[in-house]
């Protein structure tokens, strides 16, 4: 049975379509599959394991369902939900990794992030990053009452959604040093991100021979997810009527 992966959901109450959409690769598409792996992106904003809306809670019961049934599946933190934890994995019958997350994919040394890091270029991007990583800031953030952090992740977002108008797109982008650098560290084949919606298969001619890069793309009326298995890694598009 294949492992799937799929990052950038960003699912959200005001998009009951999207999560109809998930619901649908979750009952058709995941089922025949030995692990999923959601790589970051996964909700849309996340102010703490607490808040539990009903959107929340049903894709917990959704998840569970499918660990349930024999299909393990891992969380990874994303730039909108860094915040997910122990809780709600456990609500979610799921296990929350670290990132970055190195595994041997049917024998090919591989390695799973979410993607922001690689984004080098973004000095102001990385400089947040490493403040609203910093545990003593979610610390912080999370010792706040509810209301009052979702009133701050409103305002944030509509900051960095102001500031990302301005920004070049090579900027947004990973930083192809950064990218090398990363094959070489970890001594990988094989790097799966999401992060910048930019779907695509890269290649790259290394020390130790060809090297990919999969980069799964976003999800909205269509989406690319990644299958592996022993005959290899595939990058697939699926349209929300495929599975409707």
């Amino acid at each position: 049975m294949p492992t799937l992966f799929i990052s950038d959901l960003h699912l959200e109450v005001e998009k009951p379509e999207l999560t109809r959409f998930f619901f649908n690769f979750l009952d058709k598409i995941a089922p025949n599959a030995d692990a999923l792996y959601i790589l970051g992106d996964f909700f849309e904003v996340w102010v703490g394991d607490d808040e539990q809306t009903a959107l929340q809670v049903e894709v917990a019961q959704r998840l569970h369902r499918l660990a349930e049934a024999g299909t393990c599946i891992y969380l990874m933190h994303g730039n909108r939900d860094f915040l997910i934890g122990d809780t709600y994995a456990k609500q979610c019958g799921a296990t929350l990794l670290e990132e970055p997350h190195s595994l041997d994919l049917y024998g090919v040394p591989s390695l799973l992030m979410h993607g922001d890091s690689l984004c080098t270029l973004d000095a102001a991007y990385q400089k947040a990053r490493a403040t609203f990583r910093n545990p003593a800031f979610q610390s912080q953030f999370l010792s706040r009452p509810l209301d009052q952090r979702q009133l701050t992740a409103r305002q944030m977002r509509q900051i960095s959604m102001a500031k990302n108008q301005g920004k070049a797109e090579e900027i947004m982008d990973v930083a192809p040093d950064e990218v090398i650098s990363t094959f070489n560290t970890y001594n990988i084949e094989l790097l799966i991100h999401g992060h910048t919606h930019r779907p695509d298969t890269h290649r790259y001619n290394l020390l130790q021979g060809e090297v990919k890069r999969i980069v799964l793309g976003d999800w909205g009326d269509e989406t690319w997810y990644g299958r592996a298995d022993a005959d290899g890694f595939q990058l697939l598009n699926l349209k929300a009527e495929d599975i409707a």
